[in-house]
């Protein structure tokens, strides 16, 4: 009998979708080249007198509106001829050539009533599309009828874009015809946002005077409840006179009486316009001796306009600083480290606090942050703490070199708990950081940055990623964001690299020329101002005999151009300070009338 032969084996096989882009792609030219030979129309579409034969299957497919009105129990349904009512003739036939083709042409004259189509037809591309198109557009000519059109239509992307060139070129707009056309809610939004680019707010109470003389008999009664949004804590005792001398106020007590409580209650709390304020550099000036110490003195410093100012506080009321950060809201916050000890003077812990500037007090306050503690019992040794924001969020790093391989140590505040919370810790790769580093703030992420190592750290995961690091010739001393870009330098300023966050890569720039015999004394400091990259270096002359002393160093500002590629002395006569910070200088708006004594 003969031996029966096994079963061969069947491997199992899994089943898979496939996928024809030839056949997607043409299915669409197919569709569009029925409605061009008027093949298989089903329904005739009635705009403003004008008819488009068309097809409901692919109405119903590109809209929901028609969907509804094809499938349900409407009378359109049935109906060989229906007629679309609030639509215009022309923008349609744009619409219908996009259901067909999938192509959309936009343009300014067109996007607004292409926008109410695609809102009525509930075609979301067109409207993304248009929405996107208005952002990119705002300009001189369209910022105050966009900003309308994206007011009524909830359009958040174009009303901000075109409120903020609004406020960026508001003395141009509130003298135009557009501006006069404005509601009450709008017009008050406006003059109430603190990005108005205004040197002056009796700017301000003419526009709005302009605005209610166009319509006076209608705007009238609006002036008592739109001088709230008059900032008069920013007028002078002669602005608020010719106020109360104009016509339109003597004639009405109530708006006078308005007028003078309002002088009286004096909101500090409202800030400076942006236009009032100059960006200004903030350094420590630190306590003459062999080695620097924190003082209780800060300097401000504009060198383009020739401002320098400088600030002393009474030593209680100013904190140590072991940190300085200004945030998006340009408010300025200190952290401070302080060793607590008992009455033994045994060390019990070390706490960081935040101080916050008040910029109408010219004054440091408790943040109302909670503090981070480290006691006698904790397995951490800091060499460094630093302070960073990430979209509103504060950071606090610190470098634990206590072990064999460094470790970076991060919490993120939590506003509504009122704690620092963990965040993912880093393992670096050598010892020796103490300020050898900087910690960035480039939106929406966190860079950290040395000579040897790069690292990028994701809020949103609370994860670090590993970047190509610049690997310049010696320690990274300074670094700062401008744009979309970081820049870098070294202890001597002998090569400047700059980072893309958006195309991850490095660019070598010229590093300080180091004119005649010249030589860097300590950390040189990068800083941006009025959009430009500058630098302050501590120099000395390298022929003397003598070792540089306090005395013989000079402080020089340089500026980059980035289209020569090199940096230029600006020549700037500095006040005899030793500008004290580490990293970069943090810059704030000022509201230079705020800095008492100057």
């Amino acid at each position: 009998m003969a031996a029966a032969h096994p079963e061969p084996h069947v491997s199992a096989v899994s089943p898979r979708f496939y996928q024809d882009e030839s056949y997607l792609r043409g299915f669409l030219g197919t569709v569009g080249d029925l409605q061009k030979a008027r093949a298989f129309q089903d329904v005739v579409l009635e705009v403003e007198d004008r008819r488009f034969p068309c097809h409901r299957l692919v109405l119903s497919a590109a809209s929901p509106y028609f969907r509804a009105m094809f499938t349900s129990d409407m009378a359109e349904s049935q109906q060989e001829t229906v007629v679309l009512q609030g639509l215009d003739a022309g923008i349609f036939g744009e619409i219908l050539s996009y259901i067909y083709s999938g192509t959309l042409y936009v343009s300014l004259d067109k996007v607004q009533p292409l926008y109410q189509a695609a809102d009525l037809l509930q075609l979301d591309y067109v409207r993304g599309t248009c929405s996107s198109y208005m952002a990119m557009n705002v300009g001189r000519s369209t910022c105050v009828d966009l900003y309308k059109f994206a007011d009524v239509f909830s359009l958040d992307n174009v009303q901000k874009c075109s409120l903020q060139w609004i406020a960026r070129h508001f003395t141009e707009v509130a003298s135009s015809k557009e501006f006069s056309s404005l509601s009450i809610t709008q017009l008050t939004e406006i003059i109430s946002h603190d990005e108005l680019d205004v040197k002056e707010e009796r700017t301000v109470w003419k526009a709005v005077v302009r605005w209610v003389q166009h319509s006076r008999e209608d705007r009238l009664h609006h002036l008592p409840s739109i001088l709230s949004d008059i900032r008069f804590n920013l007028l002078t005792s002669d602005d608020t006179a010719v106020m109360l001398e104009h016509p339109m106020v003597r004639q009405d007590p109530g708006i006078s009486e308005v007028i003078r409580n309002l002088v009286q209650k004096g909101n500090y709390n409202l800030k400076p316009r942006l236009g009032m304020t100059t960006e200004m550099a903030i350094w420590l000036n630190p306590t003459r001796g062999k080695v620097y110490t924190c003082s209780n003195e800060l300097f401000f410093m504009n060198p383009h306009e020739e401002k320098y100012i400088s600030c002393t506080y009474k030593p209680e009321d100013f904190p140590r600083v072991t940190d300085m950060v200004v945030t998006s809201d340009n408010d300025i916050y200190i952290l401070q480290t302080e060793e607590l000890e008992d009455e033994n003077q045994m060390f019990l812990e070390t706490q960081m606090s935040l101080f916050k500037y008040s910029h109408a007090e010219n004054a440091w306050e408790q943040a109302g942050v909670s503090s981070i503690s480290k006691g006698p019992g904790d397995d951490f040794s800091s060499d460094d703490e630093r302070l960073c924001e990430v979209d509103r969020i504060f950071y606090y790093i610190a470098i634990d070199s206590k072990e064999h391989r460094p470790l970076l140590k991060m919490r993120k505040y939590n506003q509504d708990m009122n704690q620092w919370e963990e965040c993912s810790q880093l393992k670096l790769k050598g010892c020796g950081y103490h300020r050898d580093f900087a910690a960035l703030s480039c939106s929406p992420y966190l860079y950290f940055l040395t000579r040897w190592e790069f690292h990028r750290y994701d809020p949103s995961q609370d994860r670090w990623s590993k970047l190509v690091p610049p690997m310049i010739s010696d320690e990274v001393c300074t670094g700062v964001v401008m744009g979309t870009e970081i820049f870098c330098t070294d202890f001597h300023n002998t090569q400047t690299m700059v980072y893309d966050t958006e195309s991850d890569c490095w660019q070598k720039l010229q590093g300080w020329p180091n004119p005649g015999n010249l030589g860097i004394n300590y950390s040189p400091s990068l800083f941006v101002v009025e959009n430009k990259l500058h630098i302050l270096l501590k120099v000395y002359d390298t022929a003397s005999q003598e070792a540089p002393t306090w005395s013989s160093i000079d402080c020089r500002v340089y500026v980059y151009d980035r289209s020569a590629d090199a940096w230029s002395d600006l020549k700037a006569t500095l006040p005899d300070k030793k500008y004290h910070v580490y990293g970069c200088a943090p810059v704030a708006r000022v509201y230079l009338p705020y800095l008492k004594g100057t």
